[in-house]
């Protein structure tokens, strides 16, 4: 990694922005040089409480053109990750985004357009990707041949309050991605169609739906399973899940932190060490500043990470037909969509990006 001081603009001083402050305040090689928010107290107060002495705004563009940034931290609403990250890349700013990248997969298919247009690079934060427990268990199922069908429950009862209380889908929309991008980290694997059903028990004190059920084929031929509620007081899993995955030589489970157990064909139970290294979000800005020093791709780069929001997408649309979606459906439609805006605003590089995808997903 290189020895030079990155300058760092924070978009967005709630919860998830604050947490971020904190990895960038405990990192070296890495230091504040603005924090944006729509309220401008509260990016002052969050500032304030860690020490910075650095500028707020209100407005991205102008946090850009006056202070300076090697990288961008875009931790705002889902609603706003498209336009903070557009402006980003204009400026030739890398941006690491909270997920979802964007709301929707055809307005990731346009920023990612927009990316290898400009080639600036644009990543999500798929955290949970990075955990001791989590490579220890994708290793286990490895040796035991690769699951053919993976499943996880999720269960949890968090009292938000704010925006995620009034979502039409909380759990598919802000939380499912996790689990569903965990699957694709696990599996090796892209997904080919879903059945979903979301639904609201009679407690829920969401206006949307905070409960669902979905079944994904993936392009090997493996089945990913997933049962999830934000509504389940009492005996919650973890916020990683709990993952059980069969394989040809035998099975494994995790109980989303740091209990992995596997068994083989007729062998002994056994316990699974875990390795070592970063996790979480320290883990995930630490693969982002790899990439920018010359190093692999993150994993959550956005050509590769438009899986994972697909996926949402998909199960979103099969819960509200009652019917099966095929990914490539999906692409196809947002695709198209992308397309006829940037046509529709004459933007000739992205077109040409959108075109040579074809409507399929980017590569």
């Amino acid at each position: 990694m290189t020895d030079a001081v990155r300058d760092v603009v924070v978009v967005g001083a709630g919860g998830m922005g604050r947490a971020w402050m904190d990895v960038v305040q405990a990192r070296d090689g890495v230091r504040p040089s603005a924090v944006v928010d729509l309220d401008v107290s509260a990016a002052r107060r969050a500032a304030t409480e860690r020490g910075w002495d650095v500028p707020v705004f209100s407005d991205v563009a102008a946090a850009l053109r006056e202070a300076p940034a090697d990288l961008l931290l875009n931790v705002t609403v889902p609603e706003a990750h498209r336009a903070v990250s557009d402006a980003a890349l204009r400026a030739g700013v890398p941006v690491l985004s909270e997920k979802p990248v964007t709301p929707t997969v055809a307005d990731a298919m346009w920023l990612s357009a927009l990316s290898v247009s400009r080639g600036v690079l644009l990543a999500t934060s798929q955290s949970r990707r990075h955990s001791s427990g989590i490579s220890a268990f994708r290793d286990a199922v490895r040796d035991l041949g690769g699951a053919g069908q993976l499943e996880t429950q999720f269960f949890q009862n968090p009292r938000f309050g704010g925006f995620r209380d009034e979502m039409p889908s909380p759990l598919l929309v802000d939380m499912a991605i996790h689990q569903f991008d965990q699957a694709r980290f696990l599996l090796g694997s892209e997904p080919v169609s879903v059945y979903c059903e979301e639904f609201s028990p009679s407690w829920s004190w969401y206006r949307g739906a905070a409960a669902a059920q979905a079944i994904f084929r993936f392009s090997d031929g493996s089945r990913f399973g997933y049962a999830g509620s934000w509504c389940a007081d009492g005996l919650t899993t973890s916020w990683n899940g709990s993952w059980r995955a069969s394989a040809p030589d035998g099975s494994a489970t995790w109980d989303g932190e740091t209990a992995v157990r596997v068994q083989g064909q007729d062998g002994p139970e056994r316990d699974v060490p875990m390795g070592e290294g970063s996790e979480g979000l320290d883990a995930a800005l630490t693969e982002f500043l790899t990439a920018l020093d010359g190093g692999e791709a993150p994993s959550g780069e956005i050509r590769s990470n438009i899986w994972s929001l697909a996926m949402v997408e998909a199960a979103g649309e099969s819960a509200a037909t009652g019917s099966r979606v095929d990914l490539d459906a999906v692409f196809a439609r947002a695709g198209a969509a992308a397309l006829a805006e940037a046509q529709a605003t004459g933007e000739t590089a992205i077109i040409d990006q959108l075109r040579e995808w074809a409507g399929g997903a980017p590569r």
